[in-house]
């Protein structure tokens, strides 16, 4: 097997297609939009590139896969298209515009450089609520900051050890305690961030256009429903938002059935 590779690199000259075989151990993990690292030309560096293609028989393929980016597995054949369209119609290198559908952090060829995911110590009970309780009545337990703990977790768990403190007003030393005794443990995972998480996001209502609005209105879904595509001038006072006025009303019609 063969991969086709498009280099991550912005040179003009090396804005062409480099094929490259494909180990044995790797064929299997190998796909269409795959993130993997080859040697390329005298350099005793590693270039890591994109896979655009597979195929069975190459002609001028001399070198081999080294090791692939599985962590990288943001991309897939449809977006590998849409990336050499791209590239044809803004007259750029593919690698660029495959770098623009990558999350912010992972262009970096340098692997020690990138943005790495926040971890966190998570707490999970290594005994179930019965068992608790029973040791609670039996007075092993005796702590109110234990107990409320471990009733926390109940529900919550799994939780971050920090929110955990936080919610149940207890020390990170009552969880290492419950830690020694063995009624929950630690474990590093990765810390999922929301950024929408606390926020109340209110959708605005929608507008009645005027006259004057729904004339403009009306030409321009005219042309979007007919494929005509043309430039659509709305004369008005600068800093109005005509175009915002106009295109948020009743964005239901302008998608295309």
């Amino acid at each position: 097997m063969f991969a086709e590779v498009i280099l991550n690199n912005n040179a003009k000259a090396l804005n062409k297609i480099f094929d490259y075989v494909i180990p044995k151990e790797l064929q299997d993990k190998v796909h269409i939009g795959s993130r993997v690292f080859v040697p390329f030309g005298r350099s005793k560096n590693l270039e890591d590139g994109f896979v655009i293609n597979i195929k069975e028989n190459s002609d001028f393929a001399n070198k081999s896969l080294v090791c692939i980016s599985e962590k990288d597995n943001f991309l897939d054949e449809s977006k590998i298209k849409l990336a050499e369209l791209m590239s044809k119609k803004y007259f750029c290198n593919i690698s660029e515009c495959i770098k623009l559908m990558l999350p912010p952090g992972t262009s970096s060829k340098d692997l020690n450089n990138r943005i790495r995911e926040k971890t966190g110590n998570f707490v999970y009970l290594l005994k179930n609520p019965e068992e608790i309780e029973n040791l609670i009545e039996e007075k092993k337990i005796k702590s109110d900051k234990q107990i409320r703990t471990l009733r926390f977790l109940f529900e919550n768990d799994g939780i971050y050890s920090t929110e955990l403190e936080v919610l149940t007003d207890v020390s990170h030393g009552i969880l290492k305690t419950l830690e020694k005794n063995g009624y929950i443990e630690f474990v590093e995972e990765v810390i999922k961030r929301n950024p929408f998480v606390n926020k109340n996001i209110v959708r605005d209502e929608a507008k009645i256009l005027n006259e004057e609005q729904q004339v403009c209105y009306n030409g321009i879904e005219y042309s979007i429903r007919n494929n005509k595509f043309s430039n659509n001038l709305i004369y008005g006072i600068t800093g109005s938002r005509k175009n915002r006025n106009i295109f948020k009303i009743n964005r239901e019609s302008f998608r295309i059935k």
